[in-house]
């Protein structure tokens, strides 16, 4: 399964500024576990980011979302999808680590 955790602002974008350097520590240190393939902000950056995650269940996910500092400090929620991929181009198949059934292209 793949997670889509996308981060939403719960009021002005500026309230989370205090809080950005524990939220990067907090990507980097999911990064380096290798639960986040990927994470970045949407644009307009006001709007929040976005995270691709796997390897781990929903209750899991909802669990890191939880302890974002931003999430903590009430600046910001996440909203989660779960994804189960049916299809998928062979150059991301590895990283994803889906069923070679499912490559497509």
């Amino acid at each position: 399964m793949l997670h889509l955790p996308a981060l939403e602002y719960t009021g002005a974008p500026e309230w989370a500024e205090p809080h950005v350097a524990a939220h990067v520590d907090f990507l980097e240190r999911h990064h380096r576990e290798g639960v986040f393939l990927m994470s970045g902000q949407a644009v307009p950056a006001g709007h929040g980011g976005a995270i691709l995650a796997r390897g781990v269940d929903r209750a899991a996910v909802e669990e890191i979302a939880a302890r974002d500092p931003f999430v903590v400090a009430g600046v910001a929620r996440y909203a989660i999808t779960t994804v189960d991929p049916g299809r998928v181009h062979p150059a991301p198949a590895g990283v994803l680590a889906v069923d070679s059934s499912r490559v497509r292209g």
